[in-house]
C-alpha cells in the first residue's frame, strides 16, 4: 500500500454540481506520485437503455456498473433512473510499467514507456472459478491480428459434454471468441484478448485469459509492444492520497481468496492505523468498515469528517446522455418473410423484458424482443434467414440458457 502523506489538515470538501457533454474513462494524466485518477459521474437512463450498454459507452465493466447502483435492474431499469459512474480509480500497489492487471476488481492499467505522464484503463472479463487467471509476473511474447483459436482439449471436452462439439480450430470470424486481436503471455496458454461476447467484459466469464471490449483490445494492440511486461494482482482494498484526503477503494476478494478476507482486512486495518500516525491524521475506522462492507469499488474518503458516499454522488459530474450508446444493440423489426425463434413465454412483462435484452447481448448477438400476445408476453428471436440459422440459435437458446426454445417458420411469429 503506498504511502503518501498529507502536508495539512485536509479541508471538508462542499458539493457542487456541474453539468458536461461527455467524460474521458480510458487516458488519464499521471503525476509523479499521483496513485488515483478519474471523476465520479451521472447519467440519466432513456428506454431501452441496459447498466451494461451504459457500462460499455463509458469504459466500465458489468462489475462497475452493477455494485455501484444495486437499487437499478441492470436489464430493465427504469427510463430516468440517474446511473452512478465509477470512474474514478485507485491504481493497483505495482511498478508503473507496462500492463498491470488487478484480478479483483477486473480492471487493466497501461502505462506507455514513452508517455511516463499517461495511464491508459480498461475493464476486462477474467477467468472463473476454476480456471483463474494467474498471477504473477509475465510479458506479452506474440501479437496476432485476426488470430485463429485453436481449441485446447480440455475445452473440447467441456463443449461436448454439454452437446456444443468444437472444431480443432475456430477460424477468425464472428464465432473466434478471440475477437480480431490476441497477444499470447508468457504464461503458456493465457492471452490477453479482444471477444465476441463483449457483455461478459466486467465478470469472470473466460477459460482464465483476459479479455477487452473490441474497441478497447484495438487500441491496445497498436499501443502495445512484445516484450512488454504485464504483472497480474489481486489487490481488493487500495488506498490513495488526493488532495489532501485520505481514499479507500474496497472490492469483494474473489472466490479463490474469500477465505483470506479476514486476513486482508487485518492487514488493511494495520496499515492504516500506521499511516494514522506517521501522518497526524484521523482515520474514521467505523466508516471503513462501511466500506468494506460496500465493497462497490467507489473510492471514498477515510478521514473524519471527510465526505461519505451520498456527498461524493450528489457532487459528481451529470453528463449528458448520447443520443446512441456505443455498441448498444438495435433489433431489426420482424417481416412475414422472416424466420423466427420463440425462446420463452411469460405471465410478467418484466421477465419477458429481461429476457430479450439478455439474448440482444449475447456475443454472437440473438437479437430479442418481448411481444404480448394474448394476455401473456412472448420473447421472439429474430430476423433469421432461413431454417438452419434458426436451429442453430434455437440450439444455443437451450443450451445457454436452459429454455426450451421453438422455431417459427416465416409468417408464424403474429
Amino acid at each position: 500500500m503506498p504511502f503518501f502523506g498529507p502536508s495539512e489538515e485536509p479541508p471538508v470538501a462542499s458539493p457542487t454540481l456541474t453539468k458536461q457533454v461527455n467524460i474521458e474513462p480510458h487516458n488519464f494524466q499521471l503525476a509523479d506520485g499521483q496513485n488515483i485518477v478519474g471523476s465520479l459521474a451521472t447519467v440519466d437512463t432513456r428506454e431501452n437503455d441496459t447498466l451494461p450498454d451504459i457500462a460499455r459507452h463509458y469504459g466500465l465493466g458489468y462489475n462497475d456498473i452493477t455494485i455501484a447502483n444495486v437499487n437499478i435492474d441492470p436489464w430493465t431499469p427504469q427510463p430516468g433512473s440517474q446511473v452512478l459512474l465509477p470512474l474514478r480509480f485507485i491504481l493497483p500497489e505495482a511498478p508503473h510499467k507496462g500492463i498491470v492487471l488487478n484480478l479483483a476488481n477486473m480492471r487493466l492499467f497501461f502505462y506507455p514507456q514513452k508517455q511516463p505522464d499517461t495511464l491508459f484503463t480498461y475493464p476486462v472479463g477474467i477467468g472463473r472459478q476454476g480456471w483463474n487467471t494467474p498471477m504473477g509476473s509475465t510479458k506479452i511474447i506474440s501479437k496476432r491480428a485476426n488470430p485463429a483459436w485453436t481449441v485446447p482439449e480440455s475445452i473440447h471436452r467441456e463443449h461436448a459434454q454439454k452437446g456444443d462439439p468444437l472444431p480443432k480450430v475456430v477460424r477468425a470470424g464472428p464465432n473466434n471468441p478471440l475477437g480480431k486481436y490476441a497477444m499470447p503471455l508468457g504464461f503458456s496458454g493465457y492471452l490477453i484478448h479482444g471477444t465476441n461476447k463483449p457483455y461478459g467484459i466486467g465478470m469472470q466469464i473466460s477459460h482464465g485469459c483476459v479479455q477487452l471490449y473490441p474497441e478497447d483490445i484495438e487500441v491496445l494492440f497498436n499501443k502495445s509492444k512484445v516484450g512488454m511486461p504485464v504483472q497480474i494482482v489481486h489487490q481488493p482494498y487500495l488506498t490513495a492520497w488526493d488532495h489532501e484526503m485520505l481514499y479507500l477503494e474496497a472490492h469483494e476478494p474473489l472466490q479463490k481468496w474469500a477465505k483470506q478476507k479476514p486476513k486482508l482486512k487485518k492487514k488493511l486495518i494495520n496499515e492504516l492505523k500506521q499511516i494514522g500516525t506517521q501522518q497526524n491524521v484521523s482515520i474514521d475506522f467505523e466508516k471503513v468498515d462501511r466500506i468494506l462492507e460496500r465493497a462497490d469499488g467507489i473510492p471514498t474518503p477515510i478521514l473524519t469528517g471527510s465526505p461519505d458516499i451520498k456527498e461524493l454522488t450528489t457532487a459528481a459530474v451529470q453528463v449528458d446522455h448520447p443520443d446512441q450508446l456505443y455498441g448498444q444493440p438495435v433489433v431489426e423489426e420482424l417481416k412475414e418473410s422472416d424466420w423466427a425463434v420463440l425462446a420463452a413465454t411469460f405471465d410478467n412483462e418484466t421477465e419477458a423484458q429481461q429476457l430479450a435484452a439478455m439474448l440482444s447481448h449475447q456475443g454472437p448477438p440473438i437479437p430479442a424482443r418481448k411481444m404480448e400476445k394474448d394476455g401473456v408476453y412472448q420473447v421472439i428471436a429474430g430476423p433469421f434467414k432461413n431454417k438452419k440459422e434458426v436451429k442453430t440459435v434455437a440450439q444455443r437458446i437451450r443450451m445457454d440458457f436452459e429454455l426450451d426454445a421453438k422455431p417459427l417458420k416465416p409468417g408464424k411469429v403474429n
